[in-house]
């Protein structure tokens, strides 16, 4: 009897640790609510996991088994479970953040203490971090010699759903005298000590992610080089949260870009599609990039940039969470995060910049708040696009190049549609008028839009403040 772990492939298609257990006896399928992990989870990633897991636990029980669902400690629980069903095998795929490598080893040596044999699985990416290296043999450290390498690169084929599963009696009667473990009970949201968030998520569970994929690839895709970069355009796949908890495989994805591929009509749309499977690579990349300094969720990538002294305006750091900035595509961008758990990436940039460059404040309090709100929170991605945008990550943008808030909305939202959906305080002000928001009166201000803010910073003021901050940092090393 085997005994697969799901954690961040929460799915029974395109599973690579699930098929493979397959192949060695029936699988009995758990879940545990893991207390460590769920101290650093959110309002709206709980929510995700909760529905997706219902959407799973049905898929199971659909071919005559079930989901065993344990609370608590997995270095417990997980021998504890395989014990009550023979001395199972225990199976389960790689996770890379630090927090999982913990874990996973604590749960590895309890197995070995307790008899039960294991197997772990690379599942989650293609490429195993260290498999591509620069020809000294590091990982790389500048994402483009690693996505060379990773494109040309032979991708697995999707694995099978497993066909042999322990019948839900069989698991009943296993588990029925361990505390903390229940067949297909899942917890509310309540009893996990979280709140129903106040954002709107999108829907959980594969068939939904499946949706996204086609709509995805039947369209937007090949347009995705040009539009993506526009909030309005709806260019994006919406496919990060999917990803983050594993409901839709990463080779399930890769196929459908590759049928894209063949079907494109033009160089354009090819290059198009390419540029999408790019964004895969860097979620990727990011992963190795955490895997082999896993010191970069709380330090700086770049050890030169630890003497930058950010500034600690309290006030200002409400006001850009609010989204109350006078900024308004920095505010548009922090409503939407509010409202949807989401956030468009290239405004994601922007209010990354805005936060590092203009209020001079650290990254870390941006990571930290993105944590809260998103629903598609990856560790090795968040962390990665935040020390991109603080110019003190791996690959970063060099910390000389500073977004102007005013310009990327004009850019990005010509017509102020992304900004009048989130903030209706401008919904009666002209498009040129809100990209010339920073430079109207105070009056002008209070005459078109009195409940809206002015500025709190001034841009070009905080740039030079920004420049300096950084070059002093960079001549202390």
């Amino acid at each position: 009897m085997q005994l697969h772990w799901h954690r961040r492939d929460v799915r029974a298609s395109d599973n690579h640790g699930l098929s493979q257990a397959a192949t060695n006896g029936p699988v009995a399928p758990i879940f545990v609510f893991d207390t460590d992990v769920l101290a650093y989870a959110s309002p709206p990633r709980v929510r995700y996991l909760l529905d997706a897991l219902e959407e799973l636990k049905s898929w199971y029980r659909a071919q005559g088994s079930d989901l065993l669902v344990a609370m608590g400690d997995p270095r417990e629980q997980i021998p504890a479970v395989a014990a009550a069903l023979d001395d199972a095998r225990v199976v389960w795929n790689i996770d890379y953040s630090g927090l999982a490598k913990e874990r996973d080893a604590a749960v590895r040596l309890a197995l070995d203490d307790a008899g039960i044999e294991r197997e772990t699985l690379h599942d989650a990416i293609f490429y195993k971090p260290g498999s591509i290296t620069t020809n000294a043999g590091d990982p790389y450290s500048v994402y483009t010699y690693f996505w060379k390498k990773w494109r040309n690169r032979e991708k697995p084929a999707t694995y099978s759903e497993p066909t042999e599963l322990v019948d839900a009696d069989t698991l009943e009667s296993a588990v029925n005298h361990l505390d903390g473990v229940s067949v297909g009970r899942l917890p509310t949201i309540d009893s996990l000590g979280f709140e129903e968030p106040s954002s709107d998520i999108v829907t959980a569970g594969t068939d939904a992610a499946r949706e996204r994929l086609a709509e995805f690839c039947d369209d937007a895709i090949f347009r995705y080089a040009e539009d993506r970069d526009y909030p309005t355009r709806d260019a994006t796949s919406h496919l990060s949260t999917d990803l983050k908890f594993g409901t839709i495989g990463i080779r399930e994805v890769y196929e459908a870009t590759a049928e894209a591929a063949e079907r494109a009509e033009s160089d354009e749309e090819a290059e198009s599609v390419e540029e999408f499977q790019s964004q895969l690579a860097w979620r990727e990349f990011y992963t190795h990039v955490l895997y082999f300094n896993p010191h970069v969720v709380t330090e700086n990538f770049k050890s030169y940039e630890n003497g930058i002294q950010w500034r600690d305006n309290e006030e200002e750091l409400e006001a850009w969470k609010a989204g109350e900035t006078g900024y308004p595509i920095v505010d548009a961008g922090m409503r939407q995060l509010r409202e949807e758990g989401y956030m468009h990436n290239r405004v994601r940039m922007i209010v990354a910049s805005f936060l590092t460059k203009d209020l001079l404040c650290d990254w870390r309090e941006g990571y930290a708040h993105f944590r809260e709100y998103l629903s598609d929170h990856d560790t090795a991605n968040d962390n990665g696009g935040w020390q991109w945008a603080a110019s003190t990550g791996t690959d970063a943008q060099p910390y000389f190049r500073i977004f102007n808030p005013m310009t990327q909305g004009e850019r990005y939202d010509p017509d102020g549609e992304y900004i009048k959906q989130y903030i209706p305080e401008l919904e009666a002000v002209t498009s040129n008028t809100i990209h010339e928001w920073h430079e109207l009166s105070e009056m002008e201000r209070e005459r078109l839009a009195p409940d809206y803010p002015a500025p709190i910073v001034d841009h070009s003021e905080r740039r030079e403040m920004a420049l300096e901050m950084f070059e002093n940092a960079r001549g202390d090393d």
